[in-house]
């Protein structure tokens, strides 16, 4: 176990694996269950040791906002800011394959962040990572049209999974984008024509580099 946590999360000191194999709470969760709801209550953080976490805003007539995703060696850092501040959730997490997770329940967090210099760098390092990304998130929204938005949209999918081949549906894509999939199907489609992808049924090959 001690060298399978060093290998996902290189940062940590041995003194702070020890002690995360001695109190941390270990899951493993199947593809499809929500591990955090809008409204819920947060008294642990989620750190991924397999599998992949997508984190959205679900509005009020039940529509998804993608935010980001969460990989392997990474947190939740709206969990730890939930958690900390005792604050109710304000997004949704949910599997999107089969996961295995370390929850770090709020009392641990705490005296960690006073007692190991790796925790609390890793800590700063997820807050600063993840305000980019919303704040990549926010751009899009604000000063790109639609078809920028899904090329930035896949451009950030093929990132987070390492590959060219996007498993994912015109539905999928629209929902995330808060949009319909008659748009995101029309505007794929032209993507198509300028070589920039080729289509499949229920998943997407992106072209070039």
């Amino acid at each position: 176990m001690h060298d399978s946590l060093k290998e996902i999360f290189p940062s940590f000191s041995n003194e702070l694996i020890k002690e995360i194999e001695e109190n941390a709470v270990f899951q493993s969760y199947k593809a499809g269950d929500v591990l955090m709801r809008t409204g819920q209550y947060i008294n642990f953080t989620m750190m991924l040791t397999k599998g992949q976490i997508k984190i959205y805003r679900e509005g009020e007539n039940g529509g998804e906002f993608f935010m980001y995703y969460i990989q392997p060696g990474q947190a939740c850092a709206i969990s730890m800011i939930c958690a900390s501040k005792t604050q109710t959730s304000q997004i949704m997490a949910k599997a999107i394959e089969d996961i295995d997770l370390i929850m770090i329940p709020l009392p641990l967090m705490e005296k960690w962040m006073m007692e190991h210099r790796s925790w609390s760098d890793f800590v700063i390092f997820t807050y600063r990572t993840r305000f980019e990304e919303v704040l990549e998130v926010v751009d899009s929204i604000a000063f790109r049209a639609m078809d920028e938005r899904l090329e930035f949209y896949l451009k950030r999918n093929s990132e987070s999974c390492g590959c060219k081949d996007l498993k994912l549906s015109h539905q999928e894509i629209g929902t995330d984008l808060n949009t319909s999939r008659e748009v995101i199907s029309r505007l794929l489609k032209k993507m198509e024509q300028r070589g920039m992808v080729r289509l499949h049924r229920n998943h997407i090959e992106l072209l070039g580099e």
